[in-house]
């Protein structure tokens, strides 16, 4: 679907549909305030007759209002006039485009970035419109053999905003937009897909296709038997179980000036994880295709860079393999030595993803980085802590830690911030090596942080931990793309 921007009276103006706002208590906003004086009091007289309440969520379709150029204008509502903010903003923004797809009109007038909403300027009003849009109208239908089609659907959406002056910063945030849900919907793609098409393998493939496409992207990888000679230990421990082969893919984009240290996002591409000699139990086995949800949004976050052309250096590196129980599978009990040199005790297959991880960690520190971001979807312990609503994040920086949540608030892609404190570190000790894979039951998910901490001492280094955050279980099962808005943010900070 195309965005636009555009000043003026949205009342005046001929389109399939004009989308206005009404609040709680049947108030109308300015736009719908328009259509009432252009109507003679039309929407006025439907609202008081108790069709439109203003409640969160309510819609109502209207046909031919007089005095107007539109084929109909949709009400929405919007609640609360007070509590208007941006999470409510763009539930609002996705759903009305759900429904449009379905009326047959083919392009819309949205006056809903007129609002105000609590705490957004212009920028982000129009960004998150787009967003929301996008967000709604993906769907993953690549392996269907009959693919559903929308009868008409909307092709073209109108944004308007208060002045001709503003037009410049409402096309950055349009162009910003479908940067990032262009990157969400390749990171969806990515999780979406089944182990047996997107594995280590297949995701070095699409690696090597983004450099094609894009000539600010260079692409290199190492195989498994390159990690094996260079002695990354703790990730061939991973791999090795499997069939297919382990790849370390090291996607480089150059934005920025030659010689400034890059960002560097480093993604956990499990690409099926059976949790090896420690097998898991067989039900929901299947979302373990999900278990690269790190490494398809480093994906993600690399095209929607790329898309924006933004002026910084930024690296992303993907630790692909595979967990799979086989003769060749480590086993528990099993000391192994990671690239750092440290040796790593593995009292579960099950913790693999840190082990993967942790030699990647080591790996980076040749590109001297300015920061460092590992995404995983690394343990169930974050669910239990925070449920799906937000991202957990460690970090050995204070700095970068309040970057990182700062930059989650301006995304609405939220996360909060879990300690590594140094007593943690205490359930990780091992009496044949270095440490252990695996702290035990209690605050599963910060000794995993505190795992991966034990590799991360060189550099400013964040840990996000997405397992509540990456899927959707049961009837909506799929990939959400998240959190490529909040490291696209992160990354759009910094270019500035």
């Amino acid at each position: 679907m195309e965005f636009f921007v555009k000043s003026g009276s949205p009342e005046k103006q001929k389109t399939g549909c004009l989308i206005v706002g009404v609040f709680e208590s049947r108030k109308l906003s300015a736009p719908a305030q328009q259509i009432d004086d252009i109507s003679e009091g039309y929407i006025n007289s439907i609202v008081k007759r108790g069709d439109m309440e203003g409640k969160f969520g309510q819609t109502l379709l209207l046909h031919s209002v007089p005095g107007t150029s539109c084929d109909r204008v949709l009400l929405v509502g919007c609640g609360k006039e007070r509590e208007f903010d941006a999470i409510k903003y763009k539930k609002i923004c996705g759903k009305v485009i759900k429904l449009l797809n379905e009326t047959g009109a083919t392009d819309a007038i949205n006056s809903l970035p007129l609002l105000n909403v609590k705490g957004q300027e212009l920028y982000s009003k129009v960004r998150f419109a787009v967003e929301a849009a996008n967000d709604s109208l993906y769907v993953f239908d690549q392996l269907k053999s009959e693919k559903p089609e929308t009868r008409r659907p909307l092709r073209k959406m109108t944004l308007f905003i208060e002045s001709r002056g503003d037009l410049p910063e409402g096309e950055k945030a349009i162009k910003h937009a479908t940067s990032i849900t262009a990157g969400q919907s390749l990171t969806r793609d990515l999780a979406n897909l089944p182990g047996n098409i997107c594995n280590p393998t297949y995701l070095a493939n699409k690696a090597e296709e983004l450099a094609k496409e894009y000539s600010s992207i260079t692409t290199n990888i190492l195989d498994e038997s390159e990690l094996k000679e260079m002695g990354a230990g703790a990730f061939v421990s991973v791999s090795q179980g499997s069939d297919e082969p382990g790849k370390l893919i090291c996607m480089e984009y150059n934005g920025g000036t030659k010689g400034d240290k890059p960002l560097v996002f480093v993604g956990k591409g499990i690409t099926f994880d059976t949790g090896g000699i420690s097998l898991k139990p067989g039900a929901k086995m299947d979302e373990m295709k999900f278990d690269m949800g790190g490494a398809a949004s480093v994906f993600g976050l690399i095209k929607s860079v790329a898309e924006m052309g933004l002026p910084i250096n930024v690296i992303g590196v993907v630790a692909a393999a595979e967990n799979m129980p086989s003769g060749n599978a480590s086993r528990p009990g099993d000391v192994v030595t990671s690239l750092s040199g440290q040796t790593i005790e593995i009292l579960n297959t099950d913790a693999e993803g840190r082990l993967v991880l942790c030699d990647a960690l080591t790996y980076i520190d040749k590109y001297d980085p300015e920061i460092v971001i590992d995404v995983a979807t690394l343990t169930g312990a974050v669910i239990v802590a925070l449920g799906h609503e937000a991202s957990g994040v460690m970090s050995n920086n204070n700095a970068l830690a309040n970057e990182i949540e700062t930059a989650s608030e301006m995304a609405t892609d939220r996360v909060w911030r879990l300690p590594i404190w140094d007593e943690y570190h205490e359930q990780l000790k091992s009496n044949v090596a270095d440490f252990t894979n695996l702290g035990g039951m209690p605050a599963g998910s910060i000794t995993a942080g505190c795992f991966l901490a034990k590799f991360t001492k060189k550099y400013r280094w964040a840990h996000i931990d997405i397992a509540g955050t990456a899927w959707k279980s049961g009837a909506e099962k799929g990939a959400t793309g998240r959190p490529v808005p909040l490291l696209s943010q992160i990354v759009i900070n910094r270019a500035k």
